[in-house]
């Protein structure tokens, strides 16, 4: 495993990490015994950075991971989320009082003091132009309940405003082949004010794995049934906002770059790293195979230029029309 510095923290985490929103909700269903089975499989493998939020499974997440921590003795940075508890979902939920309320939940969730990273959890756009909101943050911090903040954002634009607050160390965006628009302008930016960034649905829910067909079906439960038009949540966070045929041609196109004893899912792990902006990638999973797969990712050797502008050439013909204005 390598590891990447996480903007200004002084953390360094393995570039391919532990996603845990399949193991809270929203994905099928899950086996505890399974999820922490795959949890110390990331560990065994050096991932030492697991992403969370207080809404997998209201807890559920952040309660295996506490069991994994106390479980290991090896140094694991988590992050969580707050926000997304709130009903309804509105800019003004985001205040001192409920901040302090999550934080909280989560401090007894994780088993903690200090929470190492707490991320707005996809707020609505007019957050971002509520200085009190990072102010209600920073105070979180001087009070020892949080050690750094971060967001997690739907678009660039809430991005790019993010990181105007000098109390932002991180920004968690979705990043991978299917969802290109950071490289333009915010790759560069977050770089130059040396922001983290974690690249969230780095394999598109599954589409960039290269297992799916036409005729996969998903459990009622799963975000990828019931939320592919955005019915419960932003669209792009299923399939990052692709139609499903359409994503299942583009990695059709794909698949000849994989290469040989390599995966599908591997290939488009490592494109991400190409990126020097980026810290890690936090593909989910629920079976240690999976994370066994996900990590070995960061083993394969550095993508041609070739391959680069091929995927490249894939996502303008077949994909950018589609998701590039929109996020």
């Amino acid at each position: 495993m390598r590891y990447r510095e996480l903007g200004r923290t002084g953390w360094k985490v393995s570039e391919i990490s532990f996603g845990a929103w399949a193991i809270g909700s929203m994905w099928g269903q899950v086996d505890d015994a399974e999820s922490l089975a795959a949890l110390h499989k990331a560990v065994d493998l050096g991932v030492n950075f697991i992403d969370t939020a207080d809404v997998y499974g209201m807890g559920h997440s952040e309660r295996l991971i506490a069991r994994l921590r106390k479980e290991r003795r090896e140094t694991i940075c988590v992050a969580t989320k707050a926000g997304r508890r709130l009903e309804p979902h509105t800019a003004d939920g985001y205040n001192a009082e409920n901040l302090t309320r999550f934080v909280e939940d989560s401090l007894q969730n994780l088993a903690t003091d200090c929470l190492d990273l707490v991320q707005l959890h996809c707020p609505p756009t007019e957050v971002y132009y509520r200085p009190e909101v990072f102010g209600a943050l920073d105070d979180l911090a001087r009070a020892g309940k949080i050690r750094y903040y971060g967001v997690s954002v739907e678009k660039v634009e809430e991005a790019l405003k993010a990181i105007e607050y000098p109390g932002v160390q991180t920004v968690q965006i979705i990043f991978n082949m299917f969802r290109q628009r950071p490289i333009e302008l915010f790759f560069p930016e977050a770089q130059r004010r040396r922001v983290g960034v974690l690249a969230r649905v780095p394999l598109a829910s599954g589409l960039l794995a290269g297992r799916m067909t036409r005729a996969s079906a998903f459990p009622k439960d799963d975000h990828r049934n019931f939320n592919r038009q955005g019915e419960a949540f932003d669209r792009g966070e299923t399939f990052s906002g692709v139609d499903f045929e359409r994503g299942l041609e583009a990695v059709e196109k794909l698949q000849p770059l994989v290469p040989p004893g390599a995966t599908m899912a591997q290939l488009a792990l490592r494109w991400i790293l190409m990126f020097d902006a980026v810290t890690c990638a936090i593909p989910g999973a629920k079976r240690p195979a999976q994370v066994e797969e996900n990590v070995r990712a960061a083993d394969l050797p550095p993508l041609s230029e070739a391959d680069m502008r091929s995927v490249r050439d894939v996502y303008d013909r077949l994909i950018r029309a589609h998701v590039h204005h929109r996020w």
